[in-house]
């Protein structure tokens, strides 16, 4: 029997919720992050705007920060991926 899985809309507003807790500490630094979508496979897909879209430690950002934030909040959702970060020079 597989585990049931939240309404779609209840799962977006938990992963906005989740995301609010981060957004302060990307603001201040320029940056920010937006939910995309989520998956079927229960995959979020993010994007880090401003500052954070060119950061190199865009990455640590995502799996120690964003990542670990949202998984807790949802232990449903299998990854946290980012989409269109351009590589830093």
């Amino acid at each position: 029997m597989q585990p049931q899985v939240m309404e779609q809309t209840e799962l977006i507003s938990k992963i906005e919720a989740s995301l609010d807790t981060m957004r302060p500490y990307l603001g201040s630094d320029g940056g920010g992050v937006e939910l995309i979508d989520i998956t079927d496979d229960m995959t979020v897909r993010l994007r880090l705007t401003g500052a954070c879209k060119t950061c190199p430690q865009s990455f640590m950002t995502m799996k120690a920060g964003i990542e670990t934030a949202i998984k807790q909040a949802i232990p449903e959702v299998k990854s946290v991926i980012a989409i269109d970060l351009e590589p830093a020079l």
